[in-house]
């Protein structure tokens, strides 16, 4: 368990922050952009839990945000052996499975898209399709990074995973109140 009684350090005062065995790395080092952007991700799930207020679909949205810690971590470890351990938070193959399980079943209720939909609906749907284009984000950045380190194959499938999990899920909510908000290609010509 983590613990925490003092909140700053000074250790990162010179632009540099620790990785998880204890290496140090520039914080604009392509891994630490990946988790910068990871926790925006995050952060921005936070909103569509929020924005939510006690709907099914928020505890999911709560157990993802628990999985991007972990993927912090995960990001945060050096290395090229993915197996988690007892000292190595690693995301696993299960992990992402039931990313796609929940969006089958989120998606077996929706009618096929017949365009594109614009970003929007109601607040929790909008709030859910900004945290997915964070996502989508975070998902550029850890692919950059991990031509430069290695990062956990796993770790990026769950990523964009997660991005195809929230647009269903902006879908899925966004069913009850009206239905997507389609694009009208030219409409403002």
């Amino acid at each position: 368990m983590v613990k925490l009684n003092k909140i700053y350090t000074r250790t990162g005062d010179a632009g540099t922050t620790g990785l998880v065995d204890g290496s140090r790395v520039a914080k604009y080092d392509p891994r630490m952009a990946a988790m910068g952007d990871v926790d925006e991700a995050n952060s921005a799930i936070g909103l569509a839990v929020v924005a939510l207020a006690g709907d099914p679909l928020a505890a999911q949205l709560a157990r993802i945000q628990n999985d991007l810690f972990d993927l912090g971590a995960d990001f945060a470890t050096p290395g090229e052996n993915f197996a988690p351990t007892e000292m190595a938070l690693r995301i696993v193959p299960a992990q992402v499975t039931r990313l796609e399980a929940e969006i089958d079943a989120m998606n077996d209720t929706l009618s096929p898209l017949t365009s594109f939909i614009l970003p929007g609906g109601t607040p929790a749907a909008a709030a859910i399709h900004l945290a997915r284009a964070v996502t989508r984000r975070a998902e550029r950045t850890a692919v950059a990074a991990s031509q430069s380190v290695a990062l956990n194959p796993q770790a990026l499938a769950y990523l964009n995973r997660l991005s195809d999990f929230l647009f269903v899920a902006s879908r899925f909510v966004n069913k009850s109140a009206g239905g997507d908000v389609l694009w009208v290609p030219g409409a403002s010509r």
